[in-house]
């Protein structure tokens, strides 16, 4: 691949014309695929890091101010032939429960069916743009769920929230990864997954305050005001390139360079001619192109022992994570009576989740970030963090249940980063969005979405919430097993591969990540074979 990497580079020499027209293309090649924004710019990498941080917490303050009361709400109640009207959306659409736990499943269908889509877009589509595009959609959505009229409507645009929301989360943290220091590429994807939690416990109370003060749908509209900027930058703004990938534009003058400039011109009137003819059977080869390069794509994610091990260990791992998330409070009512459980799980979850996440990517870049340490911390992290767990719930106390499960839930949350971080480092540089979008998808489909009904089932027959809690928990310690198994694979960290859709560096061009153009660095040219 190297090889072919050096015939693109190579200028024609048949004359003196021939040669002069190409290093004309060349530089006008470096003028049009510029990736990155001047060193004078204020756009840093630090700042490319908040900005992404703010939009995560915005999407993930979305997902908690539907799930809060203040939004949500209750449908209305009759007791003693006295009835208390409903609030929010479930009250004011008349949604019974099932209709109510549709919207959350709306939401997560339009974020799994468009999540492989972006991915797959970004080989064709500058992926700064897609951000832009995925924001628009987003911000559009979430202004048009304030609108809602009935429960189809919300409903449809809740899915539509779900597709805006997928291209961020499929490209934002290949794009982190670009820019962030080498020596401290997991802490920064920590701090940008540490926004996971925190924007969940910032939705709920602004959901709740929002809601009860002015309406649910306010809480809407205003969310779509706060993203708006954001989606404008996307397009406005000089887009960034992604490690692995070039513009549009460049690999057409690219190609020009290897055709003569006699047959350029026959081949401008040829287009010409052609641009006559019905362009239908070129959409449709486009498309079948596309959908080829796909599963290509996916045949080699497949096919890479490190990156499937990783996704199988996070699968197991979310299973238990997503069903603690929708039981826990019930259970900790039932076990310890609880009062006020949802305050002190979500508590519980908000601070070890933002300091777990945060502190795990510190420890990983401390031990040296490689894809065999990042195994090690998640399967030490994973197993000790299960075992506090599920002593925590042996016990009968309830401050002895909770210091347990704090200091549990301390260390599994540790994982968010290296886990993210061997999906980026464990493929070629061009696969990192594909490679985001189906752990997405898998870790949804085959773990939260399930956990929660199985969880369901198996109270149903035991009726014992402890015995089931415990049985939960145990599924913590085949996650460590399978992460433990990725510490003896043969594992190659993939971020400096080339890829067959990079072109090899011209000296003067500005496709570095910005964290580079900043400080002066270059990128040494690549000769291995991908």
């Amino acid at each position: 691949m190297a090889q072919e990497g050096e015939n693109e580079a190579k200028p024609a020499t048949s004359s003196s014309a021939s040669a002069a027209a190409p290093k004309s293309v060349e530089q006008d090649m470096v003028t049009k695929s510029s990736t990155m924004i001047p060193s004078t710019s204020w756009f840093t990498p630090k700042r490319l890091l908040a900005m992404f941080c703010v939009i995560n917490m915005l999407n993930y303050l979305d997902r908690g101010a539907i799930a809060s009361n203040g939004v949500n709400g209750h449908s209305e109640t009759c007791t003693g032939g006295t009835c208390k009207a409903g609030t929010g959306i479930q009250g004011d659409f008349k949604l019974n429960n099932f209709e109510d736990g549709v919207l959350s499943s709306a939401f997560m269908v339009g974020l799994l069916i468009a999540s492989p889509i972006f991915a797959s877009l970004s080989k064709s589509v500058n992926p700064f743009r897609l951000i832009g595009v995925g924001l628009s959609v987003w911000t559009l959505a979430t202004l048009c769920c304030g609108l809602s009229f009935d429960f189809w409507s919300i409903t449809f645009c809740r899915m539509l929230v779900g597709v805006g929301e997928a291209s961020f989360i499929s490209l934002a943290a290949p794009f982190i990864d670009d820019n962030a220091p080498v020596s401290q590429k997991t802490a920064w994807l920590s701090i940008f997954y540490m926004c996971i939690p925190g924007g969940y416990a910032l939705g709920y109370v602004y959901g709740g305050l929002v809601g009860d003060h002015f309406g649910w749908r306010y809480a809407f509209w205003v969310e779509s005001i706060l993203m708006l900027p954001f989606a404008i930058l996307g397009f406005v703004m000089k887009p960034l390139q992604l490690k692995g990938f070039v513009p549009a534009d460049s690999k057409k003058v690219q190609a020009l360079e290897t055709v003569p400039l006699g047959v350029q011109d026959a081949g401008a009137s040829n287009r010409n001619e052609e641009s006559h003819e019905p362009s239908k059977p070129k959409q449709t080869n486009r498309i079948l192109n596309q959908i080829s390069i796909f599963l290509k794509d996916m045949k080699v994610l497949l096919s890479d022992k490190v990156y499937v091990v990783n996704v199988l260990g996070y699968i197991a791992y979310n299973f238990v994570i997503g069903a603690y998330s929708y039981w826990g409070p019930k259970a900790g009512y039932s076990i310890y009576n609880m009062t006020n459980a949802d305050m002190i799980f979500g508590g519980i979850t908000i601070v070890c989740g933002i300091l777990g996440t945060l502190a795990g990517g510190l420890v990983l870049d401390y031990m040296t970030n490689t894809l065999s340490n990042a195994f090690k911390l998640l399967s030490f992290t994973t197993l000790v963090g299960g075992a506090f767990c599920f002593a925590a719930f042996t016990f009968k106390s309830m401050y002895g249940f909770l210091a347990f499960f704090a200091l549990g839930e301390l260390l599994v949350f540790a994982t968010q980063g290296p886990v993210n971080y061997v999906c980026l480092h464990s493929v070629k540089p061009s696969l990192r969005p594909l490679s985001m979008a189906m752990s997405t998808v898998a870790i949804h489909i085959f773990g939260d979405v399930p956990s929660a009904p199985l969880v369901g089932v198996v109270q149903d027959n035991i009726n014992n919430w402890r015995t089931t809690a415990l049985i939960l928990t145990t599924i913590f310690f085949p996650a460590a097993a399978i992460w433990f198994i990725g510490i003896f694979l043969h594992s190659v960290d993939r971020f400096d591969e080339d890829s067959e859709h990079q072109v090899p560096r011209v000296e003067g061009t500005n496709t570095a990540p910005l964290l580079e153009e900043k400080t002066g660095g270059t990128l040494p040219s690549q000769s291995q074979e991908c």
